[in-house]
């Protein structure tokens, strides 16, 4: 939410994959690979320079804010080679006087060489790389196509990124077993001189009668229509309450020792929701609805866990993206996030920071037997819960304008410092 001229200009967002779900890699969790049975046999998996043309005016063009963020995904982006970027960025340059254009890149990393980090530093793309912990808890879920651990790719990844001092952060995914091994996992990143981490909790279930009709392995997003629907998870998804204790043993290490040195993202939305701002992330805001998909092929779905016919909005070559997004949020699928919350969450006292979770995961029934509860409601609650005593710590020293890593003198003892009264 940008305010501009007293009033609320509410933007867009869109993530583009110009590789679609290609990909060098066959992670067992990864929910987008399997989306290739979407399109046909004999399908490249290449932005045309078309699509790209047309996406990166529209986008721009039909922007309500002053910022411009492109984020570029996959499937694997660097599958495309420098030479791809390098287009990006010419095509983008006519526009650079209108709007402040950024770009991000997320990537597995393996692919990563000095020509392309050389490239991201000097046009000052954000890189985001996906890293879930040292290696025996990277190499569980993270493998090539011939099954072998990728751990030694990506952390030579990570080396070239501060080698050449790009702006980076990590993607952790926490599945079942990373789940188990919380301080092995920060301690690592951590160690690593990572300064910027983001934990994203694995969660999918088996596959249902939609999923099997469309070719796939998963089911898509739940429904509250289907009162009986596909509630089993695939065996690496995280279990709720351990997701939650791996996030509390996290916080407990990290508010001690690294605030203000590491930055968790995760952290940094709770203390966002505590002092009342909107949330930055559509996981945990009050609606959602205006963050799409952009397709190798043009394609624009809802969401990047809508990604099947029934929410395909148009194309981008022949609609209106600001159309596309509106008729979208106009439909309810953004809104109904908030107005389909079941009693049990609207009457949650960490409703504030949570927001019921991803529709996409709302598929367990509440203890009132209502549909609609989110799958990780418990790692939730007992996270938000947990932390409430030290976001109330945090919140009077940011009212005090003092640094809120201040907070680590508190928890290892009495806070002594003294509020100016002026």
């Amino acid at each position: 939410m940008f305010t501009q001229n007293g009033n609320d200009l509410q933007g867009i967002h869109v993530v583009a994959k110009p590789t679609g779900p290609a990909c060098n890699l066959n992670c067992e969790y990864c929910f987008y690979l399997e989306k290739q049975a979407l399109f046909g046999k004999d399908e490249k998996y290449r932005m045309s320079d078309d699509v790209l043309r047309t996406f990166i005016m529209n986008y721009v063009t039909s922007q309500p804010t002053p910022d411009v963020q492109f984020v570029w995904q996959g499937g694997e982006p660097t599958l495309l080679g420098v030479d791809f970027f390098k287009r990006v960025v010419e095509l983008q340059k006519p526009f650079v006087h209108q709007k402040k254009i950024t770009n991000s890149l997320q990537t597995n990393g393996t692919l990563l060489d000095d020509e392309l980090c050389r490239f991201m530093k000097n046009n000052h793309f954000m890189v985001g790389i996906s890293l879930d912990g040292p290696r025996e808890i990277h190499d569980r879920y993270r493998v090539d196509r011939q099954g072998k651990g990728t751990f030694e790719k990506v952390m030579r990844g990570l080396r070239l990124l501060q080698k050449h001092q790009v702006e980076y952060n990590v993607l952790a995914s926490v599945a079942r077993n990373t789940a188990t091994k919380p301080l092995d996992v920060y301690r690592f990143l951590r160690d690593e001189g990572v300064e910027f981490i983001q934990f994203t909790p694995i969660v999918e279930r088996k596959p249902d009668a939609c999923s099997v009709q469309h070719g796939l392995r998963l089911a898509g997003p739940a429904s509250l229509d289907k009162q009986t629907q596909q509630t089993e998870v695939t065996p690496w998804t995280v279990v709720p309450g351990e997701y939650g204790d791996f996030l509390i043993a996290i916080y407990e290490e990290w508010v001690r020792h690294d605030v203000g040195r590491v930055f968790v993202m995760n952290f940094e939305w709770a203390l966002n929701a505590w002092i009342g701002n909107p949330s930055p992330v559509c996981v945990h805001a009050q609606q959602c609805g205006r963050s799409v998909v952009l397709e190798h092929n043009g394609d624009i779905y809802a969401c990047d866990h809508c990604v099947y016919p029934e929410f395909k909005l148009g194309n981008i070559v022949t609609d209106n993206l600001l159309q596309m997004v509106g008729g979208s949020v106009e439909s309810g699928f953004g809104v109904i996030k908030e107005t389909a919350l079941s009693r049990w969450c609207r009457e949650c006292n960490v409703l504030a920071a949570c927001r019921g979770g991803c529709p996409k995961h709302r598929f367990v029934r509440t203890a009132y037997d209502e549909p609609g509860l989110h799958y990780l409601c418990e790692g939730y609650k007992k996270f938000f819960l947990h932390i409430r005593k030290y976001m109330k710590a945090m919140s009077t020293l940011l009212e005090n304008g003092l640094p809120v890593s201040y907070v680590m003198d508190a928890v290892k003892g009495p806070l002594v410092v003294k509020f100016d009264e002026k």
